[in-house]
């Protein structure tokens, strides 16, 4: 299942989203820090990301375990936005990670092997619900249909910034290696499909 932790909080986990009238969708029991100046978020993106899952793999020496997401909140005069900034963790295929379930022992599996097969499971089940929430927006002729938000906790959670008045960008990381052409390729498909996202008029 996935789970949400508060990096800034490492002992606040299995916190969950909701969605308030006004206030949109948010983290309930999350850090909410007020700063004024760009070094103070630098800060506490250094602070949240030292408390970040990482694990070496046979494709990444420091393999994200998890996607991780900062949402700023703006308030200048009577004007109020939302910036979301949300680094995904790559999609894994567990041939490629060398990642092996408990069961195989006697190929190396081990249960740590186990938990990091999970890890990449959740890790491609909700970039699989984020990318039918992508589908459903960026389709002209689907104007009007239902997105899969309550899917997966990273859709809901990033509701506002998807279907909202919103503008939405996409950096995709990929590898010239021959042998990861087929990722490679995917995440430039998944990367073009959100480039079409349309939000409502005055987003």
């Amino acid at each position: 299942n996935e789970q949400i932790k508060d990096l800034l909080q490492p002992s606040h986990t299995h916190l969950e989203v909701r969605e308030v009238p006004g206030r949109g969708t948010f983290v309930a029991g999350a850090a909410r820090v007020e700063v004024t100046s760009r070094e103070q978020v630098e800060q506490l993106l250094r602070k949240g990301n030292a408390y970040r899952t990482t694990e070496s793999t046979q494709l990444n020496m420091v393999s994200s375990r998890s996607h991780a997401v900062l949402q700023l909140r703006v308030d200048q005069n009577e004007a109020r936005g939302k910036l979301s900034l949300i680094d995904l963790a790559g999609s894994e295929r567990a041939n490629k990670t060398g990642v092996m379930n408990a069961a195989d022992v006697a190929h190396g599996g081990t249960a740590d092997n186990s938990k990091r097969l999970n890890e990449g499971a959740n890790i491609n089940k909700s970039l699989l619900a984020l990318a039918n929430c992508i589908n459903a927006l960026a389709d002209s002729k689907r104007v009007g249909a239902h997105v899969p938000y309550r899917d997966s906790k990273l859709t809901r959670l990033l509701k506002d910034s998807l279907g909202g008045r919103c503008r939405t960008m996409m950096i995709a990381n990929v590898s010239p290696a021959s042998d990861q052409f087929e990722e490679t390729l995917n995440t430039l498909k998944y990367a073009n499909r959100a480039k079409h996202i349309r939000t409502k008029e005055g987003g």
